[in-house]
């Protein structure tokens, strides 16, 4: 299985439209050649176009598309086929972007960034020139974790070298730490905080993992070839997926107890009148949820599901009844 990512998906379309341009006419079975994808792919792409224009468009700027008779035609599209240009303050904002990129670690091709650089430093002139003393008028400091890093490195490595690894991982909702085996599929940077993708071989699904919870990583001997069902995932705002397995558990805060909402992956949340919030959050393990709930003492309820409600009630029975039974 082959997948790719929103990202892969709009690299080839902001290509495909200029080429398409410049060859009107073409064979359909052409272009899917050409972008090394195949023909549905391409019509399926083709479809996108038709919703896509310049922002603040009106229904006659869409791009305009047909294939019939397997002839590839597009039109309304010069704007995008139209190269690139960028205003002052648009190139400074790539060239801090690329820096801290650079300083980073995140990007292997080194030489990518160099080049893209250069030319967007000679674009913007003086503003991100070198001063007469061999300094940047722009510059980017990123301070990291050496620990870190190490780790981002001996990952990676594993990665080209297709090894499998072994992770003590701390589980933060459980508050223990797991032992597990994992293939490796990438590793990624999202909100500040690098994560390691890969294929668990205890949850049998791939599983993002946070580099500064995992305690002690092994690089076995194994091959660490994903299998193919090991899916990475979309990558959007945040990182929290509800895994297939995953209950949905329905809480009521009080108001000192809303913080809850920001300090956890939640999956939908409502304020009433009286300021109380409900809360749904999906838990892998309730157990974690009936914790929280025993620690805030009466601040926040489970209102379901109802077998949740029932652990919550009967743990806090025997607490109660330990309590009051007189010693022996």
């Amino acid at each position: 299985m082959t997948f790719e990512s929103a990202t892969d998906r709009l690299g080839r379309l902001l290509t495909m439209v200029p080429w398409l341009m410049n060859n009107q006419g073409i064979d359909i079975t052409e272009a899917a050649s050409t972008f090394g994808v195949s023909t549905d792919q391409v019509v399926e792409d083709l479809q996108l176009l038709f919703v896509c224009g310049t922002p603040g468009h009106l229904p006659d700027d869409l791009i305009e598309a047909s294939w019939e008779g397997g002839k590839v035609y597009v039109g309304n599209a010069e704007t995008i086929a139209t190269p690139l240009r960028l205003g002052r303050d648009e190139a400074l904002a790539l060239i801090v972007a690329l820096r801290a990129l650079a300083s980073s670690g995140a990007w292997d091709d080194a030489g990518a960034i160099e080049r893209a650089l250069a030319k967007l430093e000679t674009a913007s002139g003086d503003a991100g020139a070198q001063g007469p003393s061999g300094t940047r008028s722009v510059s980017v400091r990123i301070d990291s974790d050496t620990g870190q890093q190490e780790l981002l490195a001996r990952i990676r490595a594993a990665l080209a070298e297709r090894r499998r690894l072994h992770l003590r991982y701390l589980v933060q909702a459980r508050d223990e730490a797991t032992e597990r085996d994992v293939d490796p599929m990438r590793v990624l940077s999202v909100d500040g905080r690098w994560y390691l993708e890969a294929w668990c071989h205890r949850a049998r699904d791939t599983r993002l993992f946070r580099l500064d919870r995992i305690e002690v990583l092994d690089v076995l001997e194994a091959d660490g070839t994903p299998p193919p069902e090991a899916v990475p995932r979309d990558i959007g705002p945040g990182v929290f997926r509800p895994g297939r397995s995953d209950t949905l558990v329905t809480l009521q805060a009080k108001p000192e107890a809303s913080w809850i909402a920001e300090q956890f992956p939640v999956e939908s949340v409502a304020q009433h009148d009286d300021g109380t919030l409900r809360v749904q959050i999906s838990a892998s393990d309730p157990r974690w949820v009936v914790r929280l709930v025993w620690r805030l003492g009466g601040a926040v309820r489970v209102l379901e599901p109802a077998y949740v409600v029932d652990l919550v009630r009967s743990g806090a029975r025997s607490a109660l009844e330990s309590e009051t039974r007189p010693p022996e």
